[in-house]
């Protein structure tokens, strides 16, 4: 079952980036596995996933030693607690939802010396949304270069999850004013964008996207 999302799902993707003129695979599939066991994380990686993004410290740890076997890259993807810095700092190779200098500090000073840098995005509210974490896209740029000097992290990109909307164009907007906002920064190391879900995939991949965050589409509804 399982093996069939993640077909049907890299098939939706291979078809939109030709579609919207991106290169082949310029897209990747992180599988949202907070709150699915590690048997239905086991049963993705044998149907050929191998990145997965994981929402609360203490449960991905539990099965990030279960599958200490697999060859599995693991995003973390959620809100920071700075309590959780240190263990977030040293069991994944991406983290996506850095949202202050504070928290990038403390994830570089903590990142043991015998890891390689850890791979990071900026969560924009590009929404403005109250209820969501995030910087403004006006912050973007100082927060940008502030995280430049820190030896242990390596600023890939941002990330977001802008406000639910049915219209593809109305979905398309924001992506593509975060966009164009990183564009403006004259970075070429700011390579990675974070967004598209299952309910907007295709306008994120029209916009620039390069990694999609799927969950219930590939592991079915959360219980």
């Amino acid at each position: 079952m399982i093996k069939n999302h993640i077909n049907a799902i890299q098939s939706q993707i291979r078809r939109a980036e030709w579609v919207y003129s991106r290169l082949p695979r310029a897209v990747l599939l992180l599988a949202v596995s907070k709150t699915k066991s590690a048997q239905a994380i086991a049963e993705a990686y044998q149907a050929g996933q191998r990145h997965f993004g994981e929402n609360y410290c203490q449960e991905a740890l539990a099965k990030q030693i279960e599958l200490g076997a697999y060859d599995i890259t693991w995003h973390f993807i959620g809100p920071i607690q700075s309590n959780k810095t240190k263990l977030i700092a040293n069991h994944f190779s991406w983290v996506h939802s850095v949202d202050s200098f504070k928290i990038a500090q403390r994830l570089n000073d903590q990142r043991a010396s015998s890891l390689p840098p850890l791979n990071i995005c900026l969560q924009v509210n590009i929404s403005g949304e109250d209820t969501k974490s995030g910087i403004g896209l006006a912050e973007l740029a100082e927060l940008s270069q502030s995280i430049a000097a820190l030896p242990n992290l390596i600023l890939r990109g941002v990330m977001a999850v802008p406000e639910p909307e049915l219209d593809f164009e109305k979905q398309s907007q924001p992506f593509r004013k975060l966009h164009k906002a990183v564009a403006e920064l004259n970075n070429p190391k700011l390579d990675t964008f974070s967004f598209g879900m299952s309910a907007d995939l295709d306008a994120a991949i029209a916009e620039g996207s390069t990694i999609v965050r799927i969950g219930t589409a590939l592991f079915g509804a959360r219980s």
